[in-house]
């Protein structure tokens, strides 16, 4: 559990150098979600500076210190995530590159554990933005976790395959998705985006609908179903982020195999 309260915290004081300046964090005063002259300058420089050409998507994630219950925080997390959205797209930031906002809610740390525990929950009112780069998917591809991977490799797993329609597991693909999820424990360093894909829809629709739902959001519940199944098997949440990709990456290889979940990696 100690080693665990650590990852966590020490992620607060190394994401910004840990992603190779793939990330920007934006920090917020206790209890707040509005933002000061110097943080709104921060996402300015960050609009000015980002050469949205080589940019696939932009991630947004949010954070509070360990004060209060979980649904405030949840909450909280969620509005500063919404406010440094806002600042982007209100000053033209493309929204279409705006494909994942999250806010994960509370920071735990132990009142015991560190020194300074102000400084710690100062760094830990936050939202970072993580930047994945286009021509990943022009990167390395396998079909299986590697011992050493690239920031941008894409594995496509065989056996995660989904039924026309349908974002439920297979028992199969729950069977590699235990696999997999062993695999990640004994290599705790990768971080990965979970991309979810479909067939057989017309072209002037971006996804097919998930017959459970009936939304045409197909894609992203096979990814987010994927996601919710790695955490049940142990898998930190705070590895992993989800997509959709709808049908703009079919593989040419028959409708099943597009039917499909891949893994990006983004940090190794």
């Amino acid at each position: 559990m100690i080693n665990y309260l650590k990852l966590i915290t020490l992620l607060s004081f190394g994401c910004i150098f840990a992603q190779e300046k793939k990330v920007e964090t934006i920090y917020f005063d206790f209890d707040q979600y509005a933002i000061d002259y110097q943080q709104e300058q921060t996402i300015l420089d960050f609009i000015i500076k980002a050469d949205t050409s080589t940019i696939e998507s932009v991630q947004i994630y949010g954070y509070c210190d360990d004060r209060g219950d979980n649904d405030y925080n949840y909450k909280l997390s969620e509005e500063r995530v919404m406010t440094v959205q806002n600042v982007l797209t209100s000053n033209g930031f493309n929204k279409n590159k705006i494909v994942l906002i999250e806010g994960k809610g509370r920071v735990i740390i132990t009142d015991d554990f560190f020194a300074n525990l102000a400084e710690i929950r100062s760094k830990n009112r936050r939202v970072d933005l993580l930047i994945v780069k286009k021509n990943s998917f022009g990167k390395g591809i396998y079909n299986s976790i590697q011992e050493k991977h690239s920031v941008g490799d894409r594995i496509y797993f065989e056996n995660i395959l989904f039924a026309l329609g349908s974002s439920k597991l297979s028992l199969n693909s729950k069977k590699e998705l235990d696999k997999i999820a062993l695999q990640l424990q004994e290599n705790k360093n990768i971080e990965f985006e979970i991309r979810g894909h479909v067939c057989c829809t017309p072209s002037y629709y971006n996804d097919a609908i998930d017959r459970a739902t009936k939304k045409r959001n197909l894609s992203l519940n096979r990814a987010k179903t994927v996601f919710w199944y790695l955490i049940s098997k142990n898998v930190n949440s705070l590895r992993m982020t989800y997509k959709g990709c709808g049908n703009k990456f079919p593989l040419g290889k028959g409708e099943e195999v597009d039917r499909r979940v891949e893994f990006l990696i983004t940090k190794v």
